[in-house]
């Protein structure tokens, strides 16, 4: 019987499905972690749900933490998985021994001025045709004159329909959401926060400064080479592996 030393919740983006996003990170951490990649719930369906939320995220969160018979576990979340796993540490912080964030796409609304103009842009993109939203949503959480990743070639895989719908959907979600920052204040679990190094620095970097004021236990890991849509847990799953590990160890000491 192999003994599983850590418990742990993976959210994945609004882009690639959950076992795509993270199957490099999960060989790399083998059988000493018991974790369990979880697709958003913003895809559960065809279609995003009428009123979707990220309270819909919370309760998908605790639906498959019960499965995985976790009663205190581990919770990274990458992008708009980072978004719904703050809102699960504001509301269910008791269910947690730690919190990685890989490039949260929102952390509440109380936000610095340059990200608040870049979520103007943001908000813009709701008009667009699918293939320019696509490739503006992209460019915005770029380091000016970073060169986005090239276009897969060959035909477009079935999942990929459904993103433009679930973009818009999360992006009216953030809007509307409250994140209780007292609460987070209040969580005394340590918070690790891995930024790129070439991902927009009036987004991410901005997003780390501020929480950095909220949480007690608050560490930064910047990854240079690193940006948005080449992230460590695809393209440095190595690295990434041994800080989160290092993470995990010292919240369970």
């Amino acid at each position: 019987m192999v003994h599983r030393r850590y418990d742990v919740l993976l959210l994945p983006g609004v882009v690639l499905p959950a076992e795509l996003a993270y199957r490099a990170l999960l060989t790399v951490l083998g059988d000493d972690v018991h974790a369990v990649a979880k697709e958003l719930e913003l895809y559960a369906e065809d279609e995003p749900q009428r009123g979707y939320d990220l309270d819909v995220e919370i309760d998908g969160i605790l639906r498959e933490a019960d499965a995985a018979g976790f009663d205190r576990f581990h919770l990274a979340g990458y992008s708009g998985g980072g978004a719904a796993a703050l809102m699960f540490a504001a509301g269910h912080g008791d269910r947690l021994l730690s919190l990685a964030l890989l490039e949260p796409a929102w952390a509440g609304n109380e936000r610095s001025g340059p990200e608040e103009a870049l979520q103007e842009r943001f908000r813009a993109l709701d008009g667009l045709p699918p293939d320019e939203q696509m490739a503006e949503f992209t460019r915005l959480q770029l380091a000016p004159g970073v060169e986005p990743p090239p276009r897969r070639a060959g035909p477009p895989p079935p999942w990929l329909a459904k993103r433009p719908a679930g973009i818009r959907a999360i992006l009216r979600a953030f809007d509307a959401g409250t994140l209780d920052l007292d609460a987070l204040r209040r969580f005394g679990r340590p918070v690790y926060y891995a930024l790129g190094g070439l991902s927009n620095p009036n987004y991410f970097a901005e997003m780390a400064k501020r929480l950095g004021d909220v949480f007690a236990d608050f560490t930064v890991e910047t990854f240079p080479q690193r940006h948005h849509f080449d992230p460590p847990h695809r393209s440095e799953p190595e690295h990434l592996a041994a800080s989160l590990l290092a993470l995990w160890q010292r919240a369970e000491r």
